[in-house]
């Protein structure tokens, strides 16, 4: 008699075809188990198309805070023919495997899988049912139903999501959709007390939780736009940044917003630098390859001084790449976008909490050096889900850096910092000229050599006071380090969770203490990071690229070369198990096996 018993954490994993509602499934899990009182974190992977293939999403709940990818897979709700061989990599001998009859039948059948897919296999009947009450197209919500029961979450919980979600399409689907729950419900229950395939979940419940946040790394960073007095928006759909353009679309009534769809990227940026001239803090989202085309616009940013923000979501190239899957390819793409040479600021945001402020942030320092500032994000950190207590609005403080001009005002008056304070047409008595070429401190054009030297000279001067503007890292560990981790962006909390799950296992290196630098702020970098790196006796770095970008940039800022790199370019992020396995090779420990399971992907340096 099979019995799955986990007190703390249980990483749940539903998979099945694009187009049978996974997402819909993960919606309700995720805000039931919330209200329930769980910790929950939800992420996905997922193909590029609109029918077919095989798409997963990870829901880890827990009695404590979790923020992470995980390889293991303690339940996994098959909704397809080919969901366990998809995940096969992934299933470990204790996982317990739920499904219709006929896909748990057809994975039994496969010379695919693995010898572990012999046992814990528990059937269930999705399909008859969902076929019962009206149709295949409920099988989901049954799935979540049977999830829901299997998790204590109270029926009126669940049935209250189900109406939100549903009631717009009309009474009598609605109806069936809350029948499909109570099926779920009903399945659930028998697998909790059949004598021959028992399933027990116990897991500690925090009232607290219930009013928490449950928010996405879009939610966060979309917030922190309109935090940071965002007022303009053009940009063209593209995959991981189509969430965020949702977003403020979505709030741009409540926030006095425009939003534009552009009909190609290079008039969207274009279009924000055209608000932005006439006062408005704009911003342009888009990936890799359609940022791309943006880039003639960075440098009429740069050499116009317009202010722009400029959310980059990160997915494998080149060209069109993986679609739907995530990477920490682009940060040479901002970095060295746009001709010629002129300052920019970078950002990172690697948890919720730095998502927010660091999109507020961007706004500000946008204005007070008139330059872009580039918000790096990813499909997995976009993606990903979960609880936070609150956001730190206390560090909200918007500056207003818009004079008003007098008749005599000069647009790019030399100044002593090369900032020069910045007007706007029909905002006094001046003229606001502006444009691409070379420019003399009016604004009009020249082509005199010595106005040029000077005029480049100007904007290069700003570096100076940027880079006193820089955030610090932080540090995760104690001060009094040997060994030194470093990331950036989405790394964080699968290189936390890792060495935290190191130091609650005991195993202290002979090496010395193991501490954590994560960069929030990528360029330019904090002067403090060659300090934390001349400390160290050896440094690691991890990055979701294949040539090490972010170590290649801190060799070239700071003159330190790091010589450890694990570098994954497969598609998928971190998990915490291969984080904590590299890391216990880094720190010299023998490697027993930080999961005993799962299979590691990606490429290490």
């Amino acid at each position: 008699m099979p019995v799955f018993l986990k007190e703390e954490d249980i990483s749940i994993v539903l998979c099945g075809e694009a187009g049978q509602g996974i997402q819909t499934v993960e919606a309700v899990l995720a805000q039931a188990v919330k209200q329930t009182g769980y910790h929950i974190f939800s992420t996905k992977e997922y193909m590029s198309r609109v029918r077919g293939g095989e798409n997963s999403t990870q829901i880890r709940i827990s009695s404590d805070r979790v923020a992470s990818y995980v390889d293991r897979i303690d339940i996994l709700l098959a909704l397809s023919y080919g969901a366990i061989d998809h995940l096969k990599d992934r299933i470990y001998p204790k996982t317990v495997i739920i499904g219709d009859p006929e896909h748990i039948k057809s994975a039994r059948e496969s010379e695919n899988n693995l010898p572990t897919l012999n046992t814990n296999f528990i059937e269930i009947p999705l399909m008859e049912t969902a076929e019962d009450i009206g149709g295949l197209i409920y099988a989901n919500v049954i799935a979540a139903g049977a999830l829901s029961c299997l998790l204590d979450i109270p029926k009126e919980i669940f049935d209250g999501l189900i109406s939100d979600m549903f009631a717009r399409k009309g009474p009598e689907i609605l109806q069936n959709d809350l029948k499909a729950g109570e099926a779920g419900y009903t399945l659930g229950k028998g697998l909790m007390e059949s004598e021959e395939n028992q399933v027990k979940l116990s897991l500690e419940a925090h009232s607290t939780v219930r009013d928490e946040l449950l928010l996405s790394g879009t939610d966060a960073a979309g917030m922190g736009c309109l935090a940071g007095g965002c007022k303009f928006m053009s940009s063209y759909p593209m995959t991981p940044s189509t969430p965020l353009q949702a977003f403020l679309a979505g709030n741009a009534h409540d926030f006095e917003l425009v939003y534009e769809q552009a009909e190609d990227e290079i008039a969207a940026i274009n279009m924000a630098l055209g608000a932005s001239y006439a006062g408005a803090r704009s911003m342009v989202a888009t990936s890799g390859s359609g940022f791309a085309l943006m880039e003639e616009g960075v440098g009429l940013a740069g050499m116009t001084e317009t202010p722009v923000v400029i959310y980059l979501g990160q997915r494998p190239g080149p060209a069109v790449g993986l679609p739907t899957r995530t990477s920490q390819e682009d940060l040479n793409l901002a970095l060295y976008s746009g001709t010629g040479e002129f300052p920019r600021i970078i950002f990172a945001p690697g948890k919720l909490e730095d998502a927010f402020t660091l999109s507020q942030r961007a706004f500000n320092l946008a204005d007070k050096y008139q330059i872009p500032v580039f918000i790096l994000s990813d499909q997995y950190f976009a993606d990903c889900y979960y609880n936070i207590p609150s956001l730190p609005l206390e560090e909200v403080e918007n500056e207003d850096y818009l004079i008003k001009t007098t008749p005599n005002y000069r647009r790019y008056l030399i100044t002593q910092d090369g900032v020069t304070p910045r007007g706007i047409p029909g905002y006094g008595d001046g003229l606001v000229i502006l444009d691409s070429d070379e420019h003399d401190e009016e604004g009009h054009i020249t082509e005199n050599l010595e106005i040029r030297t000077q005029m480049v000279d100007k904007r290069l001067k700003k570096m100076e006071h940027i880079r006193k503007d820089a955030l610090t890292p932080e540090l995760v560990g104690s001060e009094d380090y040997e060994n030194l981790v470093l990331g950036w962006g989405s790394t964080y909390w699968p290189i936390r969770e890792a060495l935290e799950n190191i130091r609650k296992k005991g195993l202290n290196p002979d090496s010395g203490e193991t501490s954590f630098l994560h960069l929030k702020q990528v360029y330019p970098l904090h002067s403090s990071v060659t300090n934390y790196l001349e400390k160290a006796e050896d440094v690691i770095i991890l990055e979701n690229n294949a040539h090490g970008q972010m170590a290649n940039l801190i060799q070239l800022e700071t003159g330190l070369e790091i010589q450890e790199k694990y570098l994954k370019y497969n598609g998928m992020p971190f998990s915490v198990e291969e984080v904590e396995k590299r890391l216990l090779q880094f720190m010299g420990i023998e490697d027993s096996g930080p999961g005993g399971h799962g299979k590691t992907s990606g490429e290490v340096l």
